[in-house]
């Protein structure tokens, strides 16, 4: 079980992804709506895992990922776009997102993503 804070300018993009990690027995540490929300939470609740979307306003994912992954290397972070362009998924993988889940979520493809991580 991890500890996974989500984060998506959409409130019904986090209640899904909310509903199915708590389904596969996770917890839902935070959630939060911008980048700049998910240093703060990443600071504040020190997750095992964090799902970030890419496209966000006041700061993006990508954005985000890098400052966190600056601060907390350790840091494990799954990028998700409704975009599932290759570049982008190359260039969130190359700034240091574990993986990488397309919009609309498929709760299988969340959980493996998940699982191959080690939670």
């Amino acid at each position: 079980m991890a500890r996974i804070l989500i984060v998506d300018d959409a409130n019904f993009m986090r209640l899904t992804l909310s509903n199915i990690l708590k389904k596969a027995e996770h917890e839902v540490v935070g959630e939060g709506e911008n980048g700049l929300e998910a240093i703060q939470l990443y600071r504040k609740l020190m997750p095992d895992l964090v799902t970030m979307d890419i496209t966000m306003p006041e700061m993006g994912g990508m954005e985000a990922m890098k400052q966190i992954k600056q601060e907390f290397p350790q840091a494990v972070i799954i990028m998700c776009s409704a975009m599932g362009q290759q570049k982008m998924i190359v260039e969130a993988i190359e700034a240091g997102a574990k993986d990488f889940i397309v919009k609309p979520f498929e709760e299988n493809r969340v959980i493996n993503a998940i699982k191959r991580l080690g939670f």
